[in-house]
């Protein structure tokens, strides 16, 4: 008998991840001015979009279903 595979749920768990790091309220305790008065908003948009493309790559890349 074949087990289901884990890759669909962890593929949701990313995908809900990602919609909770751009959540607005999230977001605006990023756009907010440094010390030098510019916003982290953008360093931290990158951030996360980095985070979410790794994570969804290395769900892909090591799932179980060879």
């Amino acid at each position: 008998m074949m087990r289901p595979s884990p890759l669909p749920p962890r593929l949701i768990a990313v995908t809900l991840l990602a919609a909770l790091l751009f959540t607005p309220p999230l977001l605006g305790l990023f756009d907010q001015a440094g010390d030098s008065g510019l916003s982290w908003l953008p360093l931290y948009l990158f951030g996360a979009w980095a985070f979410v493309i790794l994570l969804a790559a290395l769900t892909l890349e090591l799932s179980d279903d060879d």
